[in-house]
């Protein structure tokens, strides 16, 4: 995408997750604690309990319900666990035995006593990270000068891109094929219980505009980040995404998140990735999906939960052969505590954060760190952003009349496009890059595309210095190894 004039501000994009109450009366285990321990109470173990849910148990009226995921060692265990304690199904993630139920806060206290329960966690409240530079990505030149495997324009064709997002216009020209068709081949909208989501079921929207449902904007611009078609603006200025031969899934969750609605998404995913438009839909016609674009987050950071429902789901998907990418957050820092994305800082390979970059509007590869773009805690290699992509003063696809486009202070084409900035921005470049090198090479395991990624990556000065101790390379705490190089990183996948 193509960088206007000056960086427009936007508030982080990020999940708010809903807090735990504090567990139940009793002693912590040895080498126990709220999150990874279990707590003694009588002669029973209690199985841990999010600390977001804990402290939303403290608070909670006796009889108000609410909504809580129940994680077994199997799904059979999770269900036994829900009905043995009262609870309702809402509905199951079957590849990672969990079970989405509503019950009283002492039916909560009581499913974690049950055999074969190993985490609750509860249903937090969630939020986005609010077209870059593919100047300075090298990403114009990788189309133009390198071919996939099978033999077409380094452009992402023949991947499925599924975007988690508050939704997208099918019909927007950004998005126009030149025959007339969509980017977009599959078209979802999560319909979930309208105050709590605690459940949630995917409802295909055809070409309905899912974005104008949520009241959103910001799934808009981000579906052409990724992907957008070859455009001219009325004043004359030439524009595509990332990915313009990828092809889309949009999964709307709404302007409103919790985070039962995306990891619901995500789940789809785990579901459906080999043929999302169903079996009998060629994948000419509707490819795979091989990464998510995952643009939200909890606002200030948060610690790494690798018993969250989003973190079992991930790394799923990653052993199906599917990438997921996450914006690192919006929430700045200087190094003395980590205010990056939690799920991000999943250390299993393939699974990839992204800082913000701003190239000055000028596409130099030699541009800063993004002030807003939030920042991993110094010395601490687990915490850092892994890549740094354009997210400042980005053009896309955008509609003037809805809340987040109308943030943007540059609208074209009566207001069909806008310049927002944000690693919501930064993130949809990388998931579109990843498409390329798919096309590159289709084999490539997630853990290679990271890989990839991060060992070719520019060192641009600015900012922390560039830190040894990471297998792909040295790394800072601000923009990660560095800038994405899309023309090095073929290269590497091959």
């Amino acid at each position: 995408m193509r960088n206007l004039k000056r960086p427009v501000a936007v508030a982080a994009a990020g999940l708010t997750l809903l807090a735990l109450a504090a567990p139940a009366s009793g002693s912590v285990l040895p080498g126990g604690d709220a999150l990874s321990g279990g707590v003694l109470s009588g002669d029973r173990v209690l199985a841990p309990v999010q600390p977001w849910l804990s402290r939303q148990l403290d608070v909670l009226d006796a009889a108000t319900p609410t909504t809580v995921l129940v994680h077994g060692t199997d799904l059979e265990a999770a269900r036994s666990a829900v009905r043995a304690a009262g609870l309702t199904t809402n509905t199951t993630f079957d590849r990672i035995g969990v079970v989405v139920a509503t019950g009283l806060p002492a039916q909560v206290q009581l499913v974690r006593s049950q055999p074969g329960v190993t985490y609750v966690e509860g249903n937090q409240p969630i939020a986005f990270s609010l077209a870059t530079s593919n100047k300075a990505t090298r990403g114009d030149e990788a189309r133009s000068t390198l071919t996939g495997a099978d033999g077409t324009s380094l452009d992402g064709k023949g991947v499925s891109v599924a975007v988690i997002d508050s939704g997208v216009d099918p019909t927007h020209p950004f998005l126009q094929n030149a025959d007339g068709t969509s980017a977009v081949v599959k078209n979802l909208k999560m319909v979930c219980e309208p105050l709590t989501e605690s459940t949630c079921a995917p409802v295909d929207a055809g070409s309905a505009d899912t974005d104008l449902v949520s009241g959103g904007g910001h799934g808009m611009h981000v579906n052409g980040i990724v992907a957008g078609r070859d455009v001219t603006l009325s004043d004359g200025t030439k524009m595509h995404g990332a990915a313009p031969g990828a092809s889309l899934v949009s999964i709307s969750t709404g302007a409103v998140l919790f985070i039962i609605g995306a990891d619901a998404a995500l789940n789809w995913v785990l579901e459906h990735h080999d043929a999302p438009c169903g079996a009998g839909v060629p994948a000419a016609q509707c490819p795979p999906i091989k990464v998510t674009s995952n643009s939200y987050g909890p606002s200030g950071g948060g610690a790494f939960d690798p018993n969250s429902a989003t973190v079992k789901l991930q790394r799923e998907l990653v052993k199906d052969g599917v990438v997921t990418v996450w914006a690192n957050g919006n929430d700045g820092g200087d190094g003395s505590q980590s205010m990056s994305n939690p799920p991000g800082m999943d250390p299993t390979p393939g699974i990839i954060s992204v800082a913000s970059f701003f190239d000055q509007n000028t596409g130099t590869r030699d541009g800063t760190v993004s002030d807003f773009s939030s920042r991993g805690k110094k010395g601490d290699l687990s915490t850092y952003p892994d890549i740094s992509a354009p997210g400042e003063d980005i053009t896309s696809s955008c509609r003037v009349y809805l809340p987040v486009c109308s943030t943007g202070l540059d609208p074209k084409d009566g207001g069909d496009y806008n310049t927002i900035s944000g690693t919501s921005m930064a993130t949809p470049h990388i998931s579109g890059i990843v498409a390329q090198l798919f096309q590159a090479n289709p084999s490539a395991t997630p853990a290679q595309i990271e890989a990839a990624i991060e060992s070719t990556a520019y060192k641009y000065a600015d900012g922390a210095a560039y830190e040894g101790g990471d297998p792909n390379g040295t790394t800072s705490y601000d923009k990660g190894h560095g800038l994405v190089d899309v023309v090095a990183a073929a290269a590497a996948v091959k």
